[in-house]
């Protein structure tokens, strides 16, 4: 594995560890208030970004592109931007950075339509 699909199996291994940590600490202390954000850290974090990078290693000519790299760079700013600002929703701080990071996550999944429409593959 190399190129963009290491880049979001990596990224999405760490924050299955940053899940994992928090999911142990809200455990330890039976505060489950934020519970919402360790989900979604899990689920966008690290599911998305392993199938990602699951579907770059599978089809090689697709990572290779531009618009691979934009679509790393839209899904790790969803997940950076998106999980503390649930955290602030749901402290009730604001919602801004939850929304932003909704919107990158939407162009994520709308940067993954194109690169899949766009490449061919023999697999």
């Amino acid at each position: 594995m190399r190129g963009v699909a290491l880049w979001f199996v990596g990224l999405g291994t760490v924050f299955l560890l940053l899940g994992m940590v928090w999911g142990i600490q809200m455990s330890a202390t039976q505060n489950h208030i934020l519970s919402p954000a360790h989900a979604h850290l899990n689920l966008v974090g690290f599911v998305l970004m392993s199938v990602f990078g699951l579907f770059y290693h599978t089809v090689p000519a697709a990572a290779d592109k531009a618009l691979a790299k934009l679509h790393f760079a839209l899904s790790a700013g969803a997940v950076i931007i998106m999980i503390p600002g649930i955290v602030m929703a749901i402290n009730q701080t604001g919602e801004t950075l939850a929304k932003l990071g909704s919107v990158l996550a939407v162009l994520s999944g709308l940067a993954f339509l194109a690169v899949i429409v766009t490449s061919r593959s023999r697999v």
